[in-house]
């Protein structure tokens, strides 16, 4: 049996971590895709240590104390079954850190990867005037809009826990004069504003999916997952007012994950555009202001 002093350096925890979660069959998804990234990002947590320290960190030896702090924090993640963002206090999203609870979502959306494009080809460069974030959970999407595309932004949600913590995540970046975070039931507190861009990771998973979740997933916010039994529910909202809230050369940006194709079967004829991302990911469509002025009558009437 493994004696806790045969692991003498960074990189022996990172290993350590690594075999420990796999043999435990814990779920990835939340950030990480594999063991070895989550045990770095739970042993650097324990250690204090940034992403970008330079490999010889590896082969740096720890203390006793450094040691125990982060076997304990790899136990919990393999008996607490909960996303590690929620044991660190902190996820990555556009290249920004956010403060994390259990009240929030993990931020994760291959949206990141459009920010970071400032969403062309689909908008012009220097046309974002002003955008909407629907279900801003932590605020990362609304933040990383503004932090790297200069955009005022609103960022609404239903969940007064969740604005919380997306009002700390403004703060954190100093986006207080770009980002504007307040209570919104889809476009219920918004009524009369028109923007550029609508963006959205709204709920989408159906009741047949979330009764098979696994635990990691079952420990995010309930509320920002369950989408009635198509998993479209919010969706249906979001799309039947969309063109009453965008500008003429507005476009819609929503992911709609798993439910992807009872999406397209809901809404035959329209000419939804999927995303095809270079760093992974997928389920995200891109609608015009014109394209959903043309099939305005369908929409509404799926909502109806």
């Amino acid at each position: 049996m493994l004696q806790a002093d045969e692991l003498k350096t960074v990189g022996d925890l990172v290993r350590f971590g690594a075999s420990r979660l796999n043999a435990a069959g814990v779920c990835f998804g939340h950030g990480t895709d594999n063991a070895a990234d989550e045990s770095r990002v739970l042993v650097f947590h324990a250690l204090a240590l940034d992403f970008d320290v330079p490999a010889y960190f590896y082969q740096a030896r720890v203390t006793a104390d450094e040691r125990a702090a982060a076997l304990e924090i790899i136990e919990r993640r393999v008996s607490d079954g909960v996303p590690a963002a929620y044991l660190t206090g902190e996820a990555w999203f556009a290249g920004l850190r956010f403060e994390i609870t259990p009240d929030v979502l993990v931020p994760r959306s291959p949206i990141a990867e459009m920010i970071q494009g400032g969403f062309v080809p689909w908008c012009e460069p220097g046309t974002l005037q002003r955008a909407l974030d629907i279900g801003t959970g932590s605020g990362c999407i609304a933040i990383a809009v503004a932090a790297h595309l200069g955009v005022a932004t609103d960022a609404v949600d239903i969940s007064p826990d969740a604005l919380a913590v997306a009002k700390q995540n403004v703060t954190a970046h100093d986006l207080e004069d770009l980002v504007n975070v307040f209570e919104s039931d889809v476009y219920s507190g918004v009524a009369g504003q028109r923007y550029d861009l609508i963006v959205s990771n709204p709920p989408y998973v159906s009741s047949t999916s979330m009764s098979a979740l696994p635990d990691e997933y079952a420990s995010e916010p309930q509320l920002a997952l369950a989408a009635g039994n198509d998993g479209l529910e919010v969706i249906h909202r979001i799309l039947a007012s969309a063109c009453d809230h965008l500008t003429p050369h507005g476009v819609l940006v929503v992911e709609s994950g798993e439910s992807s194709a009872a999406l397209v079967a809901a809404y035959p004829g329209i000419g939804f555009e999927w995303v095809n991302f270079q760093h992974g990911g997928g389920g995200v469509f891109v609608l015009t202001a014109a394209e959903l002025a043309r099939c305005q009558a369908q929409l509404s009437g799926r909502c109806a």
